[in-house]
């Protein structure tokens, strides 16, 4: 599974650190960022896009569901493998995942 978080739509609320603290950070600007590998993704959007480990998989559900921007988006790694022929990517967001 990876992750990112739309910060156009961040509230800055931190449930989402607060749940899956390995896996998200709010920055200075009061909004949330993905963590890799313990490293910021500070690109933001889309183009930030981060390894969930199976550790942290449920957590980083969780966190999507109670995210009250709905701006966390999921995207499951076998889903997007599959579509990558046709160029799609299987992406969740928000209380949706």
């Amino acid at each position: 599974m990876r992750v990112w978080v739309d910060q156009d739509l961040c509230t800055g609320d931190g449930l989402c650190e607060e749940i899956a603290p390995a896996v998200f950070r709010l920055l200075d600007d009061g909004l949330c960022y993905v963590l890799d590998a313990g490293e910021v993704l500070s690109g933001g959007g889309s183009e930030a896009l981060a390894s969930v480990t199976s550790t942290h998989e449920d957590a980083v559900r969780e966190a999507a569901e109670e995210c009250p921007g709905e701006c966390i988006f999921l995207v499951d790694d076998a889903a997007a493998a599959e579509d990558g022929a046709a160029g799609n990517t299987a992406a969740e967001g928000g209380a949706a995942a």
